[in-house]
């Protein structure tokens, strides 16, 4: 590669539930007793098919989208999220890119101190969670591919099934937390599990020669 086509900038993007908060809707099973509401993209690769599952459970059970919110007020970042988060926007440019909602992310946002967030948005009605708007569908992938259109090198980490897109598309990509299932199937990412060996490996994948 000649220095003119050389990568000017690096960008990391991360998933967020799952790699530096929990997971929105398994707390929320919890909260309602509701098992079949624990299904994740962990589990589920089609996300479109999973959250139509979920507003069916949510429409069935008569919940609202105030007692979600209520969830997620209680929620926060992973044990050494927050450093993590820290240490890494101290060092490079970082985005996240999540399937999640607006709604859903603002108060987690908050307790990250505001980074960047490119995620989707519901459609509330009444209290009650109707419907969903894509951003755009993968998403994660179509913004990696179009940081690099912008001569950006992209490192990115994700846990789950509709993170491996993303992971494919950038310079380098790493599961984070991943359970057996999602390592199993993807073995050409490397799999890590604290958050002390993610940030060596991203800071080694930003550099190049």
């Amino acid at each position: 590669m000649s220095i003119a086509q050389r990568p000017s900038q690096s960008l990391v993007c991360l998933d967020l539930e799952g790699v530096v908060v929990p997971e929105i809707w398994i707390a929320v099973a919890e909260r309602t007793g509701l098992p079949e509401l624990r299904r994740t993209t962990r589990d589920e690769p089609d996300y479109d098919k999973l959250m139509r599952y979920r507003i069916d459970i949510l429409d069935r059970e008569g919940l609202t989208m105030s007692l979600i919110e209520d969830v997620i007020a209680g929620l926060d970042p992973l044990p050494g999220a927050v450093d993590f988060v820290a240490a890494l926007r101290s060092r490079a440019q970082l985005i996240f890119l999540s399937d999640t909602f607006e709604q859903f992310a603002r108060p987690l946002m908050r307790k990250l101190n505001f980074p960047t967030i490119l995620c989707h948005r519901l459609i509330v009605s009444n209290d009650r969670i109707v419907d969903f708007e894509l951003r755009q569908a993968n998403q994660k992938q179509r913004a990696v591919e179009a940081f690099r259109s912008l001569n950006l090198r992209v490192v990115a980490a994700g846990d789950s099934y509709n993170d491996t897109a993303m992971l494919g598309a950038a310079h380098a990509g790493f599961l984070f937390l991943a359970p057996d299932n999602v390592i199993a199937e993807f073995p050409q990412f490397p799999a890590l599990d604290t958050y002390d060996d993610l940030f060596e490996n991203l800071m080694s994948a930003l550099e190049y020669d």
